[in-house]
């Protein structure tokens, strides 16, 4: 899978050169590259922005830099699905991520200042996401946390039973993890993961993700 990230920024993005992220380039799982738009702004300033049609605050994000942009990132390396950081898109979920891990290639476009030009929208953008309801200064940070979604559920980036367990992966949150040792300040870990019963253990996961799930996430259980 390639992924292309169109930004302002591209100095935010390091996270997605460590950890997790990292190995899946090094195993050639992924790739990542970092477009910064200023690259395609107009004039000697490299013009990237102005003020709205119509007045108002802030500043939109021009068309021309966008398109030529998308276009000469487009030509590196073929057809692509652009998608739009945005907080007028519907919330990103695993359901989604799952969906878009399929995709060959991605361009993840980050949204800045009040918007972007709606032509380049119109025209360019394939899907848009938002991480939740809320504003954030830009898309750099919607952008980091979908590309490390993304990858993360690549074959072969982490193991397979650890993403199938992830909370949302079966619609569920994940269940409660211990680990050593069997008793610290009075408290005790479950005797059941003690005991070595495997079908047991899993019988007890699932009905502790059901009732965590029931508790936090009500909206979850559709058949409640």
């Amino acid at each position: 899978m390639r992924i292309d990230i169109l930004t302002l920024f591209p100095e935010i993005f390091a996270p997605l050169f460590a950890s997790i992220p990292a190995r899946a380039q090094e195993k050639g799982l992924v790739e990542i590259h970092l477009h910064n738009l200023r690259q395609w702004g107009i004039g000697r300033h490299r013009q990237v922005d102005d003020g709205p049609y119509g007045g108002g605050p802030g500043m939109v994000l021009l068309a021309e830099p966008l398109f030529n942009a998308t276009d000469a990132i487009e030509a590196q390396g073929g057809p692509m699905r652009t998608l739009l950081t945005s907080p007028q898109g519907p919330r990103l979920n695993q359901e989604t991520v799952f969906r878009l891990a399929k995709e060959p290639r991605l361009l993840l476009v980050c949204g800045h200042y009040e918007g972007l030009d709606e032509r380049y929208r119109d025209a360019k953008v394939d899907e848009e996401f938002s991480i939740g309801d809320y504003v954030i200064s830009g898309g750099e940070l919607a952008a980091m946390v979908l590309a490390d979604a993304l990858i993360r559920v690549q074959p072969g980036a982490i193991d397979a039973e650890s993403v199938r367990q992830d909370s949302f992966a079966e619609g569920l949150l994940d269940h409660p993890h211990y680990s050593r040792p069997a008793e610290i300040r009075g408290l005790r870990v479950p005797e059941v993961l003690l005991g070595g019963n495997h079908a047991a253990i899993e019988k007890w996961r699932r009905q502790q993700a059901l009732q965590r799930t029931r508790d936090r996430r009500p909206d979850l259980i559709k058949d409640s």
